[in-house]
């Protein structure tokens, strides 16, 4: 009798466990497939979409004296603190693909998934122009990174 209620009782704790484990894979898998979550990719897979296509929104969320001092050509500046405000108006389409950058990474990563919770379907964070190797523009005119060949 003892040795069937330890079999029961690890049978039992078994059970529990991998109906825990199952239930957390689900809500995390579900996390990941969220159309409107924001994506984090890479700087290079940035620039290799804004290549293939047209029509998306690259969205510069640092401050405005980082915008002028170095920025991707083309961006729009709309500083992370203001983006709960200003996105609605300034950035009507909510199906847009909207590129998202600041100088490092950790501004850019907020203000995506702000945007995500205010209903853009196609965010991606591409972090830092500190990550961005290619072409930038300043007060002056063209700059290319360091490390920069081509521009975009």
């Amino acid at each position: 009798m003892k040795n069937k209620c330890t079999v029961l009782f690890f049978f039992f704790v078994l059970v529990c466990f991998l109906t825990a484990c199952s239930g957390n894979g689900s809500q995390n898998s579900s996390a990941s497939t969220n159309p409107s979550a924001p994506q984090r990719i890479t700087a290079e897979t940035a620039r290799r979409m804004m290549q293939e296509s047209s029509g998306f929104v690259l969205l510069d969320v640092r401050t405005p004296a980082e915008f002028r001092g170095r920025r991707i050509a083309g961006a729009v500046l709309i500083p992370h603190t203001e983006i709960e405000r200003r996105a609605p108006s300034e950035l009507p389409d909510k199906n847009a693909v909207i590129f998202v950058y600041c100088q490092a990474g950790v501004r850019s990563a907020n203000a995506a998934r702000t945007l995500a919770e205010l209903g853009y379907t196609q965010v991606f964070d591409f972090g830092g122009i500190a990550d961005w190797r290619f072409e930038t523009v300043s007060g002056t005119g063209v700059d290319y990174a360091a490390e920069s060949t081509t521009p975009p």
